[in-house]
């Protein structure tokens, strides 16, 4: 359950989200004009704020960039029915977590907010890691995609682990061999290409991350 504002003006649209959003245990407050939810936001600890863009006495563009002058920590999803690249990368550059055109799907929305929400633990919680859409949680051996749960074998976790402690790198197969199945370890180096497509059928079935380097071994981008 999180704590959650949404500062948005159109009535109609703010009470469906709030509806909805309940039905998933979360308390939702609701403000319609951008300075009264500019004061609710400073006064007040919330997990993420639904930001609109254009909004009474103070835009939502204005309203980010305020609160996270004052250190906001809270998620910020930007909502706008305006789908232009313009308007995201200026909602993103006064520190916007997410971006959501309307209409959406509560469903959406509601993952959105579970995914950011992880997102936000794992960079005040060390025992989590990040690459892309992907969370390690490294005490529960749990990995997400966005907002799902992908079940992997431990050997299939700490090949992932690895990967991601070292991206960027060219990794060897016997490197990848002794770290992860150690040096007494008799069989041969195709284990490791195993492990490899198994996780790529998990998470990467188009190879957009894990690729393979010809004649040394794999790398994650």
């Amino acid at each position: 359950m999180a704590k959650i504002l949404i500062i948005e003006d159109e009535i109609s649209i703010s009470k469906m989200i709030a509806y909805d959003l309940r039905q998933f245990a979360h308390e939702v407050t609701i403000e319609t004009d951008g300075l009264m939810g500019y004061k609710r936001a400073q006064n007040e600890p919330f997990d993420v704020i639904l930001l609109d863009l254009m909004l009474p006495s103070m835009n939502g563009i204005d309203i980010c960039k305020k609160l996270r002058a004052k250190d906001s920590s809270a998620y910020i999803i930007m909502l706008t029915a305006m789908d232009d690249e313009l308007h995201k990368l200026e909602g993103f550059d006064v520190g916007a977590d997410d971006y959501v055109t309307k209409p959406f799907s509560p469903r959406e929305l509601a993952a959105r907010i579970r995914a950011g929400l992880r997102r936000k633990t794992v960079k005040e919680e060390p025992n989590s890691m990040v690459y892309e859409d992907i969370t390690l949680d490294l005490s529960s051996h749990e990995v997400y995609r966005g907002d799902q749960l992908v079940p992997l074998t431990l050997k299939e976790f700490e090949l992932l682990e690895f990967l991601v402690k070292h991206k960027g790198q060219a990794l060897s197969r016997e490197q990848l061999l002794t770290k992860l199945w150690g040096y007494s370890y008799d069989g041969d180096t195709r284990v490791v290409d195993v492990h490899i497509f198994k996780l790529r059928d998990k998470l990467d079935p188009k190879q957009e991350f894990i690729k393979t380097v010809r004649g040394i071994g794999y790398k994650l981008l």
